[in-house]
């Protein structure tokens, strides 16, 4: 099945119309009739159930929301498994994941697992 709507394949510009939590928001956009939500390609935000989520979607919600970003699209890695459009969000050209992995709310993407335990069977059953 083919999607009816325009597909994002290059960077756009958006409006910040809602903040989901640490590493998600939604954005309003001309070429579309809907909104949709675009997850931050180089972060990995805490749940807000659990410490420090919503401290980050609180400071993602000040800086971001009703404001104009640009996402930044790699067409080798725009849609995540839940298909939401993947793309790093910049600000007046400051990269928002980036600052918020300066100030210590989210991991980058690299480091999300670093301290946590790999469970041997879910690992064994990934293979």
């Amino acid at each position: 099945m083919q999607s009816p709507h325009k597909q994002i394949t290059e960077n756009f510009s958006a409006t910040v119309v809602k903040v989901h939590d640490g590493d998600t928001i939604t954005v309003e956009w001309r070429e579309r009739d809907f909104r949709f939500p675009i997850r931050f390609a180089n972060v990995a935000a805490p749940e807000l159930s659990e410490e420090g989520g919503h401290e980050a979607q609180e400071w993602l919600e000040s800086r971001l929301l009703n404001t104009e970003v640009d996402i930044i699209i790699d067409p080798n890695n725009r849609v995540e498994k839940w298909g939401r459009i993947l793309g790093n969000v910049l600000q007046n050209g400051i990269d928002v994941g980036e600052e918020e992995i300066w100030t210590g709310l989210v991991k980058s993407w690299a480091q999300r697992n670093e301290g946590k335990l790999i469970d041997p069977i879910k690992k064994k059953n990934a293979t």
